[in-house]
């Protein structure tokens, strides 16, 4: 399964490239908003600079609701690095453009899936990837993790080639078990990612080899 970080921060993602297991960026609006970043020439910057960070796949979401200037929009995005996504969101317009942008050439993911006929419909369309998301399902009382597993089963049965990207990651366990549900890819915060690395038991573990270390420096002496 492949690690993608959800964020919009510079520092963030180079943290992930240099821990080595950064396989790609997913960002939105609201986080392009938290770093401050507004204006179209801005943007466009930005997603620029997360290019030259890692040549893994960037997300770049479009901003129009109408498929005339999805286009436009993804197609100026598409121009910025070979690396580009053009992330759209699941409507009727949506499906249009991701149809007409895989068309030529243009990899798209398809964000705010909640169900698998919008899963259905967007591979259908030709989309690279599709976004749901797991904690904003489980907020409302369904399964996230659930709907990844009928998604999986459902592009297995119909030999549907869209990378499952899951999304909307709340901690370190809807990671595990979006990769045992079938998630091709996870997009996450950092924090949860840095999460993995620990557990009580290495902790304890580490500190005894340490004094014993310690010990054994000290009886040389």
């Amino acid at each position: 399964m492949l690690f993608f970080i959800d964020t919009a921060n510079l520092d963030q993602i180079q943290e992930a490239n240099d821990m080595g297991i950064l396989d790609g960026v997913t960002t939105n609006p609201s986080l392009m908003l938290k770093e401050g970043i507004g204006g179209e020439q801005a943007v466009l910057d930005h997603y620029a600079a997360i290019c030259k960070i890692t040549d893994g796949d960037v997300s770049a979401e479009v901003t129009a609701l109408d498929t005339e200037n999805m286009l436009k929009q993804g197609r100026k995005f598409a121009e910025i690095a070979s690396n580009i996504v053009v992330k759209i969101p699941m409507t009727l317009d949506g499906v249009k453009a991701i149809a007409q942008l895989t068309k030529e050439g243009i990899k798209t993911n398809c964000t705010l899936v909640f169900s698998a006929g919008q899963a259905l419909m967007c591979a259908k369309a030709g989309a690279t990837y599709v976004s749901p998301f797991l904690g904003r399902v489980d907020d409302i009382g369904w399964d996230g993790v659930g709907l990844i597993e009928e998604i999986n089963a459902l592009y297995g049965q119909q030999a549907l080639t869209t990378s499952i990207l899951a999304a909307s990651i709340r901690g370190p366990k809807h990671i595990i078990d979006a990769a045992l549900a079938g998630a091709d890819v996870v997009t996450t915060p950092l924090k949860p990612l840095k999460q993995l690395l620990n557990h009580p038991l290495t902790d304890i573990g580490l500190d005894k080899f340490m004094a014993d270390f310690k010990k054994s420096q000290e009886a040389v002496k």
